[in-house]
């Protein structure tokens, strides 16, 4: 893509759109159809302790994981650890990973897909399950649309202490 096809993408946090559920809110900064598919970018406040997301991987994009502030327990292939404020985690496709805000801890972070998928409409469906407003099985019929391909992981249900 060359510099003629794209535009700088401002997004005002006066203007920007939320999505929440019970343990976070998502603060959506642009979208692939507004970076010429180049990005996907959100932020999340998680409340402490709160599950972010199961174990899944993406087979187009890779994800990262800048936290802002407080800590993020991720799970990234079979491996466990937290990340801090300023710390910074790539995850290429492919690779199964998970995150929650750590036990104890709030976490504030900024996500960045590139390329870009189309993440908001799986946002604002993840919020309303979320809340109860739809059949989680909507989840699982749009993991090719929008590339979330959930897996299970020892690893990460040990670290959440849920049992085998």
């Amino acid at each position: 893509m060359t510099a003629a096809n794209h535009h700088a993408v401002l997004t005002r946090a006066a203007g920007a759109e939320t999505a929440s559920d019970p343990s976070s809110v998502m603060t959506l900064l642009a979208d692939a159809d507004a970076t010429g598919g180049q990005l996907t970018s959100y932020r999340s406040r998680f409340a402490a302790g709160a599950v972010g997301a199961p174990a899944h991987f993406h087979t187009r994009a890779s994800e990262l994981f800048y936290v802002l502030d407080g800590a993020l327990r991720v799970l990234v292939g079979e491996e466990v650890t937290v990340l801090n404020a300023g710390d910074f985690l790539v995850v290429p496709p492919h690779t199964p990973h998970a995150f929650a805000a750590a036990p104890g801890h709030e976490a504030d972070v900024l996500f960045v897909f590139t390329p870009g998928l189309p993440r908001f409409d799986y946002l604002r469906l993840l919020g309303r399950v979320m809340r109860g407003e739809a059949d989680p099985r909507e989840i699982r019929e749009s993991s090719e649309r929008f590339d979330n391909h959930y897996v299970d992981s020892p690893a990460w249900r040990a670290a959440l202490g849920e049992a085998s």
